[in-house]
């Protein structure tokens, strides 16, 4: 099985890199796995859960900073770009990951809890609203592939990663637009906007599903043991993208109130 995602993190060569082959005096190829050194499925969620907790640690921090007076529009910055430059450095350097991966979610907390801050002041209640939101649809995702009733099938990658293709690049085209002062529809709280976030929010948890398949593939095929910290940052990324299409669809309803 190809293993392909949306996500660069897990479309990483890395990923299609098998255990370690040599040869025979014959010239057969011999597979050399060590077992200690390998990707399971359990490291990868163990790695998983210390990154949720690192993450919420430091969103949690700036959060309450912010309500306390601090400005922590600085922090929600600085943590948004190094955390991107971490994000491309784990890309590229994948073994360096399991000190990468850590320091991706202490800076990527720093952005969450800012932002998370500025919708909790604006639309109280907010915040746990999306927090809940994210992880129903976690676990009834997880329920759902765990128990087969969804089977990532390679027409399924396909859609799901055309269509996310399709969000990314309409978001491009709406930030740009947004320069020469030109607003599209996927902004505001109309009901064309707001099925919009719905649409999104749907590809994101269909997201899930295929980090969920390459996770298990990747402990499957015995890659390294640090592939575990690299699938970790990848299902992180796509957790905090459903968390954060999650926020603005709850703030569209709630400014139409």
């Amino acid at each position: 099985m190809e293993l392909k995602s949306r996500n660069p993190l897990l479309n990483n060569k890395a990923f299609n890199a098998g255990a370690t082959t040599v040869y025979d005096a014959d010239g057969r190829p011999v597979e050399i796995i060590d077992r200690e050194n390998t990707m399971t499925v359990n490291g990868a969620v163990n790695k998983s859960i210390l990154m949720l907790v690192l993450l919420v640690s430091s969103a949690f921090i700036v959060w309450q900073l912010f309500f306390a007076g601090y400005n922590v529009l600085p922090m929600m910055i600085g943590g948004a770009i190094t955390s991107l430059i971490v994000y491309f450095i784990a890309i590229y350097k994948p073994a360096y990951t399991p000190y990468l991966v850590p320091a991706y979610a202490v800076l990527e907390g720093a952005f969450i809890g800012g932002l998370s801050a500025f919708f909790e002041a604006r639309y109280p209640g907010l915040v746990m609203q999306a927090v809940a939101a994210t992880f129903v649809t976690f676990l009834v995702c997880f329920l759902l592939y765990r128990f087969k009733v969804v089977k990532v099938t390679q027409q399924f990658r396909s859609v799901v990663i055309g269509a996310t293709l399709a969000i990314c690049t309409f978001y491009l085209l709406g930030w740009i637009m947004s320069i020469f002062g030109v607003q599209l529809f996927i902004y505001g709280n109309s009901l064309i906007s707001i099925g919009f976030s719905v649409f999104v929010i749907v590809i994101a948890a269909l997201n899930l599903f295929l980090d969920f398949d390459l996770i298990e593939e990747g402990a499957r095929r015995r890659l390294p043991k640090h592939m575990e910290w690299f699938s970790a940052m990848a299902l992180m990324i796509t957790l905090v993208w459903l968390y954060i299409e999650f926020l603005k669809l709850l703030a569209k309803l709630s400014s139409r109130d």
